[in-house]
């Protein structure tokens, strides 16, 4: 007959932690937000570290052997740090994609492609639509748009991305099935007059 109380002293389930404990980390937590904040500048970028840092600590506070609020200030320096390494990888790839040249406009595509396209890149806000035009319409480069608009050159690639995706969606919407088609077969009336 096997005896299961033996087997279960032998591998003893984890201990919740403490009520004392969390409620401890939770009493300091406008601390712990201002320790956070003071090293990364946001506020809101503070509270999402220090709760996903809470999250994931939960489970590990039954094993603290000391000073649960020192333990808890160690695990948000590392959180910290993983964020910074993250923006600073994130950073690196945005800085790449911003210095790639951007393709020379094509005076033929200029001429067939749909009115209603720069229609639509006037509805887009105002950052994205100049973006838009310096970019692809006066061909200059991300970096050289970057310095004229006193950006980033990583926020510009960013800028140029999303005005390129909200232009796109605007199209789909005014132009319907035209726009799948790149606008060279334009039935969707506006634009027709550019082609004929």
């Amino acid at each position: 007959m096997c005896d299961h109380a033996a087997d279960r002293s032998d591998h003893p389930e984890p201990e919740a932690p403490s009520a004392a404990t969390v409620s401890t980390l939770v009493a300091n937590h406008r601390e712990f937000l201002r320790f956070v904040e003071r090293r990364v500048g946001n506020r809101t970028l503070a509270e999402e570290i220090l709760q996903d840092a809470f999250v994931r600590s939960v489970e590990k506070l039954e094993t603290v052997q000391e000073n649960a609020i020192g333990w808890f200030y160690r695990v948000l320096r590392n959180a910290i740090i993983d964020h910074q390494r993250r923006a600073a990888v994130a950073e690196r790839r945005l800085d790449a994609l911003a210095s790639e040249p951007s393709d020379a406009p094509d005076a033929e595509l200029h001429g067939v492609v749909c009115t209603c396209v720069r229609e639509l890149a006037a509805t887009l806000k105002p950052e994205y639509a100049e973006a838009l035009r310096r970019i692809e319409i006066d061909g200059i480069s991300v970096k050289d748009y970057a310095a004229e608009a006193g950006i980033s050159q990583s926020n510009a690639g960013v800028r140029v991305f999303r005005a390129r995706e909200a232009l796109r969606k605007q199209v789909s919407r005014a132009c319907g099935t035209c726009a799948d088609h790149g606008c060279l077969d334009c039935s969707c009336g506006r634009g027709a007059h550019a082609h004929g």
